[in-house]
């Protein structure tokens, strides 16, 4: 099983990045996607999430109108799209899959791209 984040960057304050996280070795499409972000010292907090079909998405509340998931089943890859970023973006932002199944949840995580907004 493999996660693998791409597109993080530096970028100035009010500039858009997009990330990507392409998937191996699961069903991807049974999988609800998530993005999760954190800082140094801070928990690991959810971003943004889309259900296994992308017939639904939820935000933090700090990045609704701002940032936008998307998946793209017949490739294995979820999207992030960020705008007008701010500082307080700044972070390590990792790709999640999750899925319950039975008595079970099974759970893979990203290694991580790295997204810094500074002038």
């Amino acid at each position: 099983v493999q996660l693998v984040e791409s597109g993080g960057a530096l970028v100035q304050p009010g500039g858009s990045l997009r990330l990507s996280c392409a998937a191996s070795g699961f069903t991807f499409s049974r999988y609800v996607m998530s993005w999760y972000r954190q800082v140094p010292g801070k928990e690991r907090e959810l971003v943004a999430q889309i259900s296994n079909v992308g017939g639904s998405t939820n935000y933090a509340d700090s990045v609704k109108g701002r940032l936008t998931v998307s998946r793209d089943n017949a490739k294995n890859t979820v999207y992030l799209q960020m705008n007008s970023l701010k500082p307080e973006d700044t972070a390590v932002y990792y790709c999640n899959a999750q899925r319950v199944y039975g008595l079970g949840t099974f759970t893979y995580w990203g290694q991580g791209t790295q997204v810094t907004v500074s002038s």
